[in-house]
């Protein structure tokens, strides 16, 4: 995937959920956050961050913060990718489960209950792939972790996965790992209920992938997938989850 010119900034302040101020040429400025999550080990004042101009008199906000440097490593921050950064990968040949070939059909947010996943492939002979993607942007000590909030959003998302699966389709999560740096995924008790909602959504049928990518100024790329470790993670020691950060309420990550 290719990026557009991005400007550089420097992390400021997050003032709610979507929202947050930034420094652009040395005047506080505010921008878009594209994510929910609550990124704490992202958003520190005064870290770098690279931001995408998106001009518009309906906008409230003249940039979208879409890349971290986190010591010298590009993280993307943008939740709206990871459909596209899956396809992607799907269509280089890099998903070894799910091989492409011509003919294969893309319904984008087909609807599944009283919701909506994030893609339906179609193929050959009435074949039927139910896919959600989850972005990824925790990494610490080489383990990759989701979610970094409670989501009541992504429990359900599993659940209706596993109708689709009880139905004789297959049904796919797909954790895209925005950075190169994991070695390995596990889901978090940051939602206490969340990891045993995908050990069960696995039990049902559900296949559990985790796909990670490198970032740069210009371009976001597959690398590969990562092994997928369905136990908890020991503690909570290393980043406390029960506390929002300041200005930032409650929220359902993605």
């Amino acid at each position: 995937m290719e990026l557009p010119a991005l400007v550089p900034g420097r992390f400021l302040t997050r003032e709610n959920r979507f929202r947050v101020q930034v420094e652009v040429e040395g005047r506080p400025t505010p921008a878009h956050l594209p994510n929910s999550g609550r990124l704490l080990e992202l958003l520190h004042p005064g870290r770098r961050v690279y931001l995408m101009p998106r001009p518009g008199k309906h906008r409230k906000t003249p940039y979208d913060l879409v890349l971290v440097d986190l010591d010298g490593l590009l993280v993307s921050v943008d939740a709206r990718l990871p459909t596209n950064l899956f396809l992607e990968a799907w269509r280089a040949g890099q998903l070894p489960w799910l091989p492409y070939a011509p003919g294969w059909k893309v319904v984008r947010e087909p609807a599944c209950g009283h919701g909506r996943l994030d893609a339906l492939l179609e193929g050959p002979r009435g074949a039927r792939v139910w896919v959600e993607t989850k972005s990824v942007t925790w990494v610490e000590d080489g383990v990759a972790y989701f979610p970094d909030a409670p989501t009541a959003r992504g429990r359900r998302h599993l659940r209706c996965l596993a109708e689709k699966v009880r139905a004789g389709d297959r049904g796919v999560v797909v954790f895209i790992v925005q950075r190169p740096d994991a070695r390995v995924f596990s889901p978090h008790p940051a939602d206490p209920h969340f990891p045993q909602a995908l050990r069960e959504a696995h039990a049902q049928g559900v296949e559990v992938y985790a796909h990670r990518f490198r970032v740069t100024h210009q371009t976001i790329e597959p690398v590969g997938p990562i092994p997928v470790r369905l136990d908890l993670p020991p503690d909570l020691t290393a980043r406390e989850k029960s506390t929002p950060p300041p200005n930032a309420t409650s929220r359902d990550a993605s």
